[in-house]
């Protein structure tokens, strides 16, 4: 029963920050010249605003109904992840740090 209930927080504390980060994505995405996106070869601001808007949707959802566990917070995470990663650095002008 310690071990569910551990997992069970572990998985809530998981849920919280891919919250968090699909909701830094989506601000980060608002803020950034729709110009940009087509100039570096990337989907549109709209299309980047849609993925990232679901992804912070999906998972407050899944937390505010404590169920983060799902396939979808999954594909949230994934879908921020990708912003952050590729789309911000691409977008911002300054390149990408990992080379």
């Amino acid at each position: 029963m310690i071990a569910q209930i551990a997992s069970f927080w572990l998985y809530m504390a998981a849920g919280v920050v891919v919250a968090v980060i699909s909701v830094w994505a989506l601000v980060d995405c608002l803020r950034r010249p729709a110009a940009n996106f087509p100039a570096m070869g990337k989907l549109s601001k709209p299309a980047w605003m849609g993925i990232t808007g679901v992804a912070a949707i999906v998972s407050a959802v899944g937390v505010i109904f404590m169920s983060p566990s799902s396939i979808f917070m999954i594909a949230a995470a994934v879908g921020a992840g990708v912003y952050l990663a590729d789309v911000k650095p691409a977008v911002s002008g300054k390149g990408s740090s990992w080379y």
